[in-house]
């Protein structure tokens, strides 16, 4: 029974176009169907040019997602990739978590400093102020003599 051009695609896991250019090209033996206006390909030919890759034959699932015949080692592969990602993402929460609660440590730390600081300054800004009581100014004297009141 010969492929149809998707069919084709889907036994090959190539593209459509892929097909479709090896046929025009002529790498490909095809017949074309005159009646829906489609290629048909058969199997043995297009294995011959495509052949099955390293996991046996590509087998359609109706929804045309690819499957392996054997698929539980490729499974297992996939199963123990994502049991590490999840473990560099718990690693990088704790470090990211231990992270900000050091900055948080320090900026405390360093609120306390500044307050210790500014107190220090208050201390040292008292002790070179003058401290005397400021008698009031005399009352000014113009430089006309004849404005004067005495």
């Amino acid at each position: 029974m010969a492929y149809t051009l998707s069919q084709a695609a889907r036994a090959c896991g190539k593209g459509k176009t892929t097909l479709l250019r090896a046929v025009r090209s002529g790498r490909i033996s095809a017949r074309r169907d005159e009646a829906a206006g489609t290629w048909l390909i058969e199997p043995s030919e297009l294995h011959r040019v495509f052949p099955f890759g390293p996991h046996g034959p590509v087998l359609g699932t109706g929804d045309g997602a690819p499957r392996t015949v054997d698929r539980t080692d490729r499974t297992a592969e996939l199963e123990a990739r994502i049991a590490e990602i999840l473990e560099a993402q718990r690693l990088r929460d704790e470090t990211i978590s231990d992270l900000r609660h050091r900055l948080d440590q320090s900026d405390a730390d360093r609120r306390l400093a500044l307050d210790r600081l500014a107190a220090a300054q208050e201390r040292i800004a008292a002790l070179l102020t003058d401290q005397r009581q400021v008698s009031p100014a005399p009352a000014r004297r113009g430089w006309w003599p004849w404005g004067r009141r005495t």
